[in-house]
């Protein structure tokens, strides 16, 4: 997730539309409400948690510009994905 300056959020869940609701709806207190994170412009899925928490640790481990050109190279423009969860 981000934000217009577009500061970076990693995080897991096993509800994404539930948590795209909290953090779009600044329900949440921390981080993505502090810095007002409401777009998603990436998202991985899979229905193994010990392999969504080791690749959310893999991911936080990485660099901010190795983050932006995986996301880039699946979203160039950066565009909320929201509407594809919510459907």
């Amino acid at each position: 997730m981000t934000n217009k300056s577009v500061t970076l959020y990693i995080g897991i869940t096993n509800d994404i539309k539930r948590r795209l609701f909290e953090r779009q709806h600044g329900l949440v207190e921390g981080f993505t409400k502090k810095y007002n994170i409401k777009m998603l412009v990436y998202f991985e899925t899979t229905n193994d948690v010990n392999s969504a928490i080791t690749r959310e640790k893999q991911l936080k481990g990485w660099v901010r510009s190795k983050k932006l050109a995986l996301i880039k190279e699946n979203n160039p423009l950066l565009r909320d994905l929201s509407d594809e969860i919510y459907k």
